[in-house]
């Protein structure tokens, strides 16, 4: 994907996920959060398009606890999910509290942290970049697929609207 294609769909996902972010320039937003997920694509081995549609997908924000009937919530821009704080602060060798405020509060650990378990879900799923994606989720078929079929459309939506944008 083309870098500029890249921050315009990085700024779309940042001001969908963190809207505080619309006090900084669109360049200034798009390269924080394309930074970000560079990063993390490097660290966890997925693809950064795949985090950008995640983190668009999920479309939480620093800060965001969202309950969830289960007794779990789940935390952040990638809608992290409490299960996780225990293996999370394992990988970063900090404690559960921590980890848990860093999920919630930190952007950037927050992305981290999803493509760490999208990493997690990429080797469960033998190499399966559609299965990952679903593991992401759920385990549960049923959720997973759906979910996939969500962020399959969010997906082509994004590249539609970021190819608009672009200058002719």
């Amino acid at each position: 994907m083309k870098a500029s294609l890249f921050l315009s769909l990085a700024t779309l996902a940042l001001f969908a996920a963190c809207p505080a972010a619309r006090a900084q320039s669109d360049d200034e937003a798009g390269q924080h959060v394309a930074a970000c997920l560079q990063a993390a694509s490097a660290a966890a081995h997925v693809p950064r398009g795949v985090l950008l549609v995640l983190l668009y997908v999920e479309g939480g924000r620093p800060g965001t606890v969202s309950p969830n009937s289960n007794g779990t919530a789940d935390l952040g821009p990638m809608q992290v999910n409490t299960s996780w704080v225990g293996k999370i602060a394992t990988h970063w060798r900090s404690t559960p509290d921590r980890t848990y405020a860093a999920l919630r509060d930190n952007a950037c650990a927050n992305i981290e942290a999803g493509s760490w378990i999208l990493g997690q879900a990429l080797n469960e799923a033998r190499g399966d970049l559609w299965q990952a994606v679903a593991y992401y989720h759920s385990r549960t078929p049923r959720y997973g697929e759906a979910y996939l079929r969500r962020f399959y459309d969010i997906s082509q939506a994004m590249m539609t609207r970021a190819r608009q944008e672009q200058p002719s």
